[in-house]
C-alpha cells in the first residue's frame, strides 16, 4: 500500500520496511545478510508480532530509523531528515522511509561506490619479474575470503581488489627506451581497483584497447575475463601492452570464496633494434630488455568509520603462478 506522512502504521507494513526480501527490499535485506547484489552483514532487526500492533514500540522504531541511517553514512546518500520517536507517542508513518530504503538498495546493489570508509591495505603480495627481461611478465594473484557471504559483504560494501605496477632498474644499465615506453604504460594504469559490480584505473592516456571496467566481482566466471588491455597511443613500441584479467573459483555471487587476478605485460613487438654481441653500431646489449617489473596486491578495506560494524576482509592471499620470458 501506499503511505501518507502521519498515517498510523500497521504491524505487517512495519515488518516489510524491515523484513522484506523482495522489492521494495526492506531493512534487513539490505543492511544484514541479504543476497546476491545486496547484504552488508549487518545486525539484523527484530519484526514485530503480527496482529499487535502495541508491540511496534518507539524502540522498535528508532532503531530502524538509526539503521537507515547507519547504513546511508557508509553510501553518502542524503536522507530524509526525520526526528526520533518518543516512548509513549504514537506510531506514525515517517515520511519517505521507502523512497529512502529503496535509495539504499540501489546504493548496496551498485557496490556502495561513493563509499569512502575504505582503508588501503599494505602490500599483501608481491610479483616481480627477473632483474629484466624481453618478451612477457605474467602473474597470477589469488584473494580468498572465509565465506562467500563474507566475500560479498567486503564487495557489496565498496571493498576492492588492487593491482598496483612498478617498474625498477635495468639490471644495472641505464633506462632504455623501452623502459621509458613500459612507464607510460604504468602511468595509463595506475591503480586497477575490481570492485562489486565495475572495475576502474586510476590512470588515463594511451590506447584503451579492450574495455571491460563495466564487469565488476558479480560478474566473473571461471574463466578468465578481460577487464582491460592498454598500448601505446604512439611510438616505436606500439604493439606492447598491459592486461588485467580476472576469474572467480564459482560463478555464483555469494558462492564464490576466490578472486583471481591475471596481469600480464606483453613486450613482443616489432619495433626492437637488430643486433648482435659483437655489433659496431653503439646499440646498447639492453636496447630490449624491460627492467624489473612488479606486480602488487592491495586491498581497499570497508571501515566502521562512517557507520557500518561490523567489516569484513579477506582470508588469505596467494601468488598463484609469476613468470617472466625473454623472446
Amino acid at each position: 500500500m501506499g503511505y501518507v506522512a502521519g498515517e498510523l502504521i500497521k504491524d505487517d507494513e512495519y515488518n516489510t520496511f524491515v523484513a522484506s526480501s523482495s522489492s521494495p527490499f526492506g531493512y534487513n535485506h539490505i543492511a544484514g545478510t541479504g543476497s546476491g547484489q545486496h547484504g552488508l552483514g549487518q545486525t539484523e532487526l527484530a519484526q514485530v508480532s503480527a496482529g499487535d500492533s502495541n508491540e511496534i514500540k518507539a524502540a522498535s522504531w528508532n532503531s530502524l530509523l538509526a539503521g537507515i541511517d547507519n547504513i546511508a553514512n557508509h553510501t553518502n546518500d542524503s536522507m530524509t531528515t526525520r526526528g526520533q520517536v518518543t516512548a509513549g507517542d504514537q506510531i506514525k508513518i515517517k515520511s519517505n522511509v521507502a523512497t529512502d530504503l529503496a535509495t539504499l538498495a540501489a546504493s548496496v546493489a551498485g557496490g556502495c561506490v561513493n563509499a569512502t570508509a575504505l582503508s588501503e591495505s599494505s602490500e599483501l603480495r608481491s610479483a616481480a619479474s627477473g632483474t629484466r627481461y624481453s618478451a612477457t611478465h605474467v602473474v597470477e594473484l589469488s584473494t580468498t575470503f572465509a565465506s562467500g557471504n563474507n566475500l560479498r559483504f567486503f564487495f557489496n560494501a565498496g571493498g576492492k581488489i588492487r593491482i598496483k605496477l612498478t617498474r625498477t632498474g635495468n639490471g644495472g644499465s641505464s633506462a632504455t627506451s623501452k623502459d621509458a615506453s613500459v612507464d607510460e604504460l604504468i602511468t595509463a594504469m595506475g591503480n586497477f581497483d575490481i570492485g562489486a559490480q565495475v572495475s576502474t584505473r586510476s590512470g588515463s592516456g594511451e590506447t584503451l584497447t579492450t574495455d571491460g571496467f563495466a564487469n565488476g566481482v558479480d560478474d566473473l566466471g571461471t574463466s578468465y575475463t578481460t577487464i582491460f588491455k592498454i598500448t601505446q597511443a604512439s611510438g616505436t613500441y606500439t604493439t606492447m601492452f598491459i592486461q588485467g584479467e580476472a576469474k572467480v573459483d564459482n560463478a555464483t555471487y555469494g558462492t564464490a570464496v576466490t578472486v583471481t587476478v591475471r596481469m600480464t605485460i606483453n613486450d613482443v613487438d616489432s619495433g626492437d633494434a637488430a643486433f648482435d654481441s659483437g655489433n659496431l653500431s653503439s646499440v646498447d646489449v639492453n636496447a630490449n630488455f624491460i627492467g624489473t617489473t612488479d606486480f602488487a596486491l592491495h586491498t581497499m578495506n570497508p571501515t566502521t568509520a562512517q557507520g557500518l560494524d561490523p567489516v569484513y576482509g579477506i582470508a588469505s592471499t596467494a601468488i598463484v603462478s609469476n613468470n617472466d620470458t625473454n623472446g
